[in-house]
């Protein structure tokens, strides 16, 4: 590839031809990027049919140009369709920077992608910048198990790829009334076979509705044991709120993974975050410090959830946390069942 262009590029996912809202996340760390180094931000869309009201969805939140790649066979997710189209976008229009979410999407295909155009990926990214004197996408990221963080350069191959964290930025507002420009692209019949196809699609059954929660209450190692469960349940009943946990509450098996919140479970950014017995670990950190309000009860006055809590409580979670439940059942006039 000749020159980039310096253009900012975002992968807005579909689901349906409905924007999902882990796009707007990313516009908002791309709208960044962009007045930065004074460059276009770019969304690219690959999907079927997709509604002009949608792709200005992207427009309002920030984008200046919308690039919807259609055809039937994008219309779900496949890997070699997709990163076959997104390569000879790449080719032709040569950006500086790539992002996309870590989702099941992204995850999968922005590896591959990288893989035929021949650049590098950072993961997992939990801030992006851009370096001054160089313009260098600065890439940062947890390494050696979450213990420190990592800023990685891309200084000689284009576009410059990453990964974010989905829920570690803001979605970007909506301005309706901003301009910008939209095209809509055929791709060539050759870049969209596969080896696969899809067959159908099952959700699953066991999953937790973590991410989309508007409270969260997190057990921590204070939990000492499973039989103790029932008095984190009942608070997060209290509130209304979804029960998550730690690595450490999940590796000993007092919950499932699915509730696993930190660097190798979800990342969320509720309004709420209630952390029992949490002591607040980089890597458990990395996938909540976003939420808008953090409350914590730990009996260690020097635990690190502290550091980020807006309200802190030492003591004992098994002493304060009844009493709480209580307190919050017999302000609510509705009954409620026991967690």
């Amino acid at each position: 590839m000749g020159t980039s262009t310096g253009d900012i590029w975002v992968l807005a996912e579909q689901d349906q031809a409905v924007l999902l809202p882990v796009g707007f996340e990313l516009l908002t760390r791309g709208r960044a990027l962009a007045d930065a180094g004074k460059n276009p931000l770019v969304a690219v869309v690959l999907g079927e049919a997709l509604p002009e009201a949608e792709l200005n969805r992207l427009i309002h939140a920030g984008a200046d140009l919308v690039l919807a790649v259609e055809a039937p066979a994008l219309a779900h997710f496949l890997v070699e369709p997709q990163a076959a189209c997104l390569a000879a976008l790449v080719r032709e229009r040569d950006p500086a920077v790539f992002l996309a979410a870590a989702t099941t999407t992204g995850r999968t295909l922005m590896p591959y992608l990288a893989a035929k155009v021949g650049t590098g990926l950072t993961a997992d990214c939990t801030e992006l910048a851009i370096e001054p004197e160089s313009g260098h996408l600065l890439q940062t990221r947890p390494a050696i198990g979450g213990n420190i963080l990592a800023t990685i350069k891309t200084p000689r191959h284009r576009p410059q790829m990453a990964t974010v964290r989905p829920h570690s930025a803001p979605r970007a507002p909506e301005v309706p009334g901003r301009s910008g420009q939209i095209e809509r692209l055929q791709p060539k019949t050759a870049d969209l076979g596969s080896r696969m196809r899809r067959i159908g699609f099952a959700p699953a059954q066991d999953e937790v509705a973590l991410q989309d929660a508007d409270r969260v209450v997190v057990a921590g190692r204070g939990l000492r044991k499973s039989d103790n469960l029932p008095t984190i349940a009942g608070l997060a009943d209290a509130l209304g709120a979804a029960l998550g946990g730690t690595r450490d509450v999940v590796d000993r098996g007092w919950l499932s993974y699915p509730h696993q919140i930190g660097l190798s479970g979800k990342t969320l950014a509720p309004r709420l975050y209630f952390g029992a017995g949490v002591s607040g670990a980089i890597q458990h950190l990395a996938g909540m410090q976003t939420s808008e309000h953090i409350v914590a009860v730990n009996s260690d006055p020097d635990a690190q959830i502290f550091r980020v809590a807006e309200l802190g409580v030492v003591g004992d979670m098994h002493e304060i946390l009844p009493v709480l439940t209580r307190k919050l059942r017999a302000l609510d006039k509705t009954p409620r069942t026991e967690g």
